[in-house]
């Protein structure tokens, strides 16, 4: 099944979809503004591109730092001091969480800034992960309004805590083919 389309049988639009437009992501009634990968919007999604990649995604996982904030939802996960994100495509565990140490290639989940206090974790190449097609697509904070992330959709802190309100476990993520036509910085929302 192609990952471009919104999937056989879901073919509809639903009011609790999140859709990324040139504006900023849509959901729940309103236009939220957001940065999205340094690559734009792609069709071919490749670890390292910094692309953020056309399909439906959902949310399948959110993540948090229980020393910097309450819970978000119920079914949020407290980030540990030693949790990672593998993005080591020749590993078994690619584009899993893992625990240091780790010896493969991976990204810290527990970072000094606060764009990982909140994660949303998207399906994107997961479970069963091909190598070298990406490892996670997450929604976080951005470093700050305009700053491309490395394939990643990124919101205002203030604005991610009140998505994170908002959404349940397979919320779609849709990110419309028609944004990959966009030339990278006219994709940027």
């Amino acid at each position: 099944m192609s990952r471009h389309a919104v999937r056989a049988g879901e073919d509809r639009l639903k009011p609790e979809d999140m859709v990324l437009t040139p504006r900023g992501l849509r959901f729940a009634g309103r236009l939220w503004p957001c940065t999205i990968g340094r690559g734009g919007v792609t069709r071919d999604k490749r670890e390292g591109d910094g692309a953020t990649p056309v399909g439906t995604h959902r949310i399948v996982g959110m993540l948090y730092r229980a020393d910097r904030m309450s819970a978000p939802a119920d079914w949020a996960l407290p980030i540990g001091a030693f949790d990672l994100w593998s993005d080591d495509s020749d590993d078994a565990a690619y584009n899993t969480m893992v625990q240091a140490p780790y010896a493969g290639s991976h990204e810290r989940l527990r970072l000094a800034d606060r764009r990982y206090d909140l994660v949303m974790l998207t399906d994107w190449n997961w479970p069963e992960a091909q190598p070298g097609r990406g490892s996670a697509i997450f929604l976080h904070a951005w470093r700050r309004p305009g700053r491309p992330t490395a394939g990643c959709i990124a919101f205002r802190p203030d604005h991610l805590r009140r998505i994170a309100g908002l959404v349940a476990y397979e919320t779609r993520v849709i990110v419309p083919g028609a944004l990959a036509d966009l030339p990278a910085t006219a994709a940027r929302c």
